[in-house]
């Protein structure tokens, strides 16, 4: 999917969310157990009730890699029924030396089909560029994330004081474009969007932590939307498991609906 057409599916729906699809077999509704592919099963409804308000889908590998040969099964299933309108993040974290990379970024973009790959950028360009070398395939780079150990490196200063995830954003940017790199920042950070926008005024940002880890949307859009919007905000457990019953689809619906309607508000 293009810039283009992100941008497009975005201002259609009013809606800048992503749906993260972090399918836990502990978490089922009991009902679901009984299918053939309950993964499969519950992914196929819970696309059924969001596909109208958001415009991706970010399923998260560990998720069905777990799960062995049958999770990647229910991957591809799940790929296959996601529509061909909605941005598809595969959710990986990967970063290795460059032909290893290679591999990966063949495996996530020629056999699965996704839209973009997150990628881990400690090893350097050699290791992200194989995934950037993929024409209307997108890079989503690890910058500043939700969880607690982001302190540990991320958030640590360089020389002349500027933070480690600054500096990988900057350096970055002379490695892919606006086109075909995104960046995670984290929601749990609201006070660093205003400097991430200095930093990367015109790139995406996939923004983790919204709902369950307690990302603030009214300050994050504020601060971080550009004239593009230029955000693709995740939740996934506040969604996927608003409800465990039988009416495990609506619940999730509501949850998403209500996400996006205060998008709709906050872009006016």
């Amino acid at each position: 999917m293009t810039r283009s057409e992100l941008i497009a599916q975005i201002r259609a729906k009013s809606s800048y969310l992503c749906v993260g699809l972090d399918t836990d077999m502990a978490r089922l509704p009991a009902h679901l157990l009984r299918e053939p592919d309950p993964v499969f099963a519950f992914n196929q409804q819970i696309i059924d009730a969001t596909h109208d308000l958001c415009v991706a889908y970010k399923p998260n590998l560990a998720f069905y890699e777990a799960m062995g040969a049958k999770g990647w099964e229910s991957l591809q299933k799940t790929m296959a029924y996601i529509p061909d309108t909605h941005f598809t993040i595969a959710d990986a974290k990967r970063g290795d030396i460059g032909n290893t990379s290679r591999l990966y970024a063949q495996a996530f973009f020629g056999e699965l089909g996704f839209d973009a790959v997150t990628v881990a950028p400690y090893m350097g360009i050699d290791s992200v560029q194989p995934f950037l070398e993929f024409e209307g395939k997108w890079v989503i780079l690890l910058a500043l994330t939700s969880n607690a150990g982001s302190q540990d490196f991320q958030l640590t200063q360089q020389d002349g004081g500027e933070p480690l995830f600054e500096k990988v954003m900057r350096r970055a940017q002379a490695w892919g474009s606006p086109a075909n790199l995104m960046f995670v920042v984290g929601a749990t950070h609201p006070e660093k969007f205003e400097e991430i926008r200095r930093i990367a005024p015109d790139h995406f940002l996939l923004v983790p932590g919204v709902g369950a880890q307690g990302g603030d949307l009214e300050q994050l859009t504020r601060f971080g939307a550009n004239e593009d919007v230029g955000l693709l905000v995740n939740s996934s457990r506040g969604i996927l498991y608003a409800g465990s019953g039988a009416d495990f689809a609506e619940k999730a619906r509501a949850s998403a609906q209500a996400l996006q309607a205060e998008m709709a508000s906050l872009l006016g």
